[in-house]
């Protein structure tokens, strides 16, 4: 008979709360020799090998990665999983991007084969990158978000995903209308939301390219479906902010077009946050919702710089995201690498525990999942991804010559990519492995 009970020997690190900068956090726990024993798909105990290889339970399968850190899943908390094929596209910036590889790939997603083989690989290479649970856009087409539940519960992935609302200022092709951006919406949430380990969220693209009319019925939703997410941008780019500001003049501001719809509340999850003032954050705050950093595309559309630590100031969740095909990569590993390059551009700093933080538990709480999932506590599902330490030779040499963990995971997340993640498990099974 198969075990039910695996234990996962490696060095481990994960985090109880927010560490910010601090460089010896007492919210992080680290055994450079550790069991991750796991149940079920769920976590039972984490300890120093030496403490616990005596009691671990007769049936157990003991797994040993040596020279490998084992962290929680990566959380990627804003991403377009239609955008996977035309992901490093050049030359524009923000709205003449959407007008020139965004729609026309979004077109594509009627086809629901098309959408299930795009949703299939995208999976594949979260996984390959370490990434275990996103919030993904899909397209304006509900097929777009059949399949990408399909393949994700097929996997047992911790997915959120909704279908854009987009009734003006977009092709024809890929405009819907208030009325049935609700009602295909509803039947999407009760098909889908809760279900296994799947969640909705009611998804407009951004304010320009919805109506007074569409953004109240999406409030509507929030409203019926109070436990679903709401995801959408805000604030990215200059001129998508002045274009915001001659459609809804009666806002104060970007953000409080939302407000004013309802929209702002515990699970809305709003990408990018560049160019916001401290009402904007304090309203955040306020309403619980959440921030996203996504450095990769901000430089990469040429949208600016976030500045994390005025956010997190402001007592507003923050995680981190890819937002693939505007960012030009998968791996959070790599988004972690930009993300200190702008918060150095800000004049400040941004540690390798912090940074690490908010691709997991900091992830987690944006998303309100810390209760399921973001680190190793007793009774989380067991998500999680195994780092090889060897991975590249320049890597191995940098480690020999580091001196505390923070200088060590420092040069993982700053020479990390795809390559070095070994497996990627989902409720403690592999989901990936080289």
């Amino acid at each position: 008979m198969k075990s039910v009970y695996l234990a996962f020997r490696a060095a481990v690190l994960h985090f109880l709360d927010d560490p910010d900068n601090d460089l010896e956090s007492p919210h992080l726990e680290y055994f450079p020799d550790g069991i991750l024993l796991t149940h079920q798909g769920y976590i039972v105990e984490l300890g120093a090998a030496e403490q616990m290889l005596a009691s671990l339970p007769a049936d157990c399968e003991l797994i040993h990665y040596p020279d490998h850190l084992l962290i929680p899943g990566l959380i990627d908390t804003h991403i377009h999983y239609p955008q996977t094929d035309m992901i490093a596209a050049y030359g524009e910036q923000l709205l003449q991007w959407l007008e020139t590889y965004t729609f026309p790939t979004e077109r594509q997603f009627a086809d629901k084969a098309h959408a299930r083989e795009v949703a299939e690989f995208f999976l594949d290479e979260l996984l390959r990158n370490g990434t275990t649970t996103a919030l993904v856009f899909g397209t304006v087409h509900p097929a777009s978000v059949e399949a990408f539940f399909e393949a994700a519960e097929a996997r047992n992935l911790r997915m959120i995903a909704g279908k854009v609302l987009m009734d003006r200022h977009c092709p024809a092709y890929l405009q819907d209308t208030p009325e049935t951006a609700y009602t295909d919406s509803k039947t999407l949430i009760e098909k889908w939301h809760g279900r296994g380990r799947l969640s909705y969220a009611v998804t407009p693209r951004f304010a320009p390219t919805s109506s007074r009319e569409q953004l109240a019925k999406a409030g509507e939703l929030l409203t019926e479906y109070p436990d679903v997410y709401l995801h959408t941008h805000v604030a990215e780019n200059h001129a998508e902010v002045a274009w915001v500001a001659d459609l809804f003049p009666e806002s104060r501001s970007y953000l409080d077009v939302y407000q004013q719809y309802g929209l702002l509340r515990p699970r809305a999850v709003l990408a990018h946050c560049i160019h916001l003032d401290a009402e904007d954050r304090a309203c955040m705050a306020t309403t619980g919702t959440a921030a996203v950093f996504c450095p990769s595309s901000n430089l990469f559309i040429g949208s600016g710089l976030f500045d994390l630590h005025l956010t997190k100031e402001a007592d507003v969740r923050v995680g981190l995201g890819t937002d693939v095909g505007g960012g030009n990569y998968f791996s959070l590993l790599r988004g972690i690498n930009d993300a200190y390059k702008i918060t150095q551009l800000l004049g400040k700093k941004l540690s390798a525990f912090q940074a690490l933080y908010l691709a997991t538990l900091g992830g987690a709480k944006a998303l309100y999942l810390d209760d399921k999932i973001g680190n190793f506590a007793v009774g989380k599902e067991a998500d999680f991804v195994v780092l090889n330490l060897k991975a590249t030779p320049l890597l191995t040499r940098r480690l020999q010559h580091c001196q505390s963990l923070h200088d060590q995971l420092f040069a993982i997340l700053m020479l990390g990519d795809d390559r070095l993640v070994t497996a990627s498990y989902v409720m403690g099974k592999a989901a990936f492995k080289v």
